[in-house]
């Protein structure tokens, strides 16, 4: 043994092994040690249940025409306005303007719509 601690071989050279420290198991306080524990849940009980539906009913259908107030702006430029919290957008519409729009496609979270005359 030297000054280090343990020796160890690196190759074929024996050199010394600094900082190498020998971890003990953990041992647990006597109170704690026969404590009664939880019993261990997998997300069975804690999953998320929202009050209404993940995929909910669509409002709207194809070729259904409707009167509806541009909420807000997409990404695209394109208004948003929503129905029952379901999303309809319509190009070239403005922030506040109430429009008549037809439904062109329907998706399961959204809709696209055009402007009527």
């Amino acid at each position: 043994m030297s000054e280090f601690g343990t020796m160890g071989f690196c190759g074929r050279r024996l050199v010394p092994r600094i900082g190498r420290k020998v971890k003990m198991p953990r041992r647990l306080p006597e109170k704690t040690k026969n404590a009664p524990r939880k019993p261990r849940r997998f997300g069975s009980q804690s999953r998320y249940r929202p009050s209404r539906p993940f995929l909910q009913s669509r409002p709207v259908k194809e070729n259904q025409e409707i009167e509806v107030v541009i909420d807000d702006v997409g990404s695209r430029g394109d208004g948003i306005a929503k129905i029952e919290g379901y999303l309809i957008f319509v190009p070239r519409s403005k922030i506040g303007e109430r429009v008549r729009v037809k439904i062109r496609s329907v998706g399961e979270k959204f809709a696209l719509a055009e402007k009527l005359a």
